[in-house]
């Protein structure tokens, strides 16, 4: 799409009165597989766009050599022009009245700092990274290799290209960071879920996070790490309430 992005991305599945588009963002690390929630959301009569993070999958470039959710903010940019389906060459005009980030996770982070661009409408974002403070806890519960990107590059190959200096970035408090953002942010753009027995992002980190900026959470008390494609079908409702759709 943009340069070295790519992008998987679905036609409505109906037609609606204005034309919607929702960003689908990924965790990290993790496998591109939320097809089927795209084709969900198609048929709800969205267009959806499901990019691969630069430096990671089909993607060129470096993971987190720059902030994540500009890469959405490269997708929106390229939509000023046809889009291009890479298998056939069909070009589609996009042009969305709203646009809506849906993320999980790593892909959270992303979805929250989003609503900064004032293309961005609305976000909902699932048991979200808020302060990168948590890094060496996280790290330690998913392997005992004292680098976390030779542990990437060990397990994912060229599925991540992540450098120990790019990840480094994270836990200097300001970069990817909504908490840094706090200040600038819309709440009433952002809806977060978070359960209690989260066992990589601790839910008091959210919590607080929520009651600084005044965003609406949505805590279980039991759920887990959860997962987007399962938690958006359930929640649609109360989602397509809180994106006024």
């Amino acid at each position: 799409m943009a340069g070295d992005l790519v992008a998987e991305f679905w036609a409505p599945g109906r037609k609606t009165r204005r034309s919607r588009l929702i960003l689908l963002c990924d965790g990290m690390p993790s496998m591109p597989r939320k097809q089927p929630l795209a084709e969900f959301l198609a048929a709800k009569g969205y267009w959806v766009f499901y990019p691969r993070w630069r430096g990671s999958w089909e993607s060129g470039g470096q993971l987190l050599a720059r902030e994540p959710q500009q890469d959405l903010s490269d997708v929106l940019d390229a939509l000023r022009r046809p889009v291009r389906e890479a298998a056939f060459g069909a070009r589609f005009e996009v042009r969305p009245e709203e646009v809506f980030v849906i993320g999980g996770s790593f892909g959270g982070t992303a979805a929250i700092l989003s609503t900064l661009d004032p293309r961005v409408t609305k976000a909902v974002a699932n048991c979200p990274v808020v302060d990168w403070s948590i890094l060496a806890d996280e790290q330690r519960k998913e392997t005992s290799n004292p680098s976390y990107a030779a542990y990437i590059r060990e397990a994912f190959g060229q599925g991540y290209r992540l450098s120990a200096r790019n990840w480094a970035k994270l836990g200097k408090g300001r970069f990817y960071s909504p908490l840094a953002h706090a200040g600038e942010l819309d709440a009433k753009k952002i809806l977060m879920y978070h359960a209690q027995d989260d066992p990589y992002v601790p839910w008091r980190t959210v919590r607080d996070f929520a009651v600084r900026t005044g965003i609406r959470l949505k805590l279980f008390r039991r759920g887990g790490h959860l997962s987007t494609a399962r938690t958006v079908p359930r929640r649609w409702e109360e989602i397509q309430r809180f994106f006024g759709t």
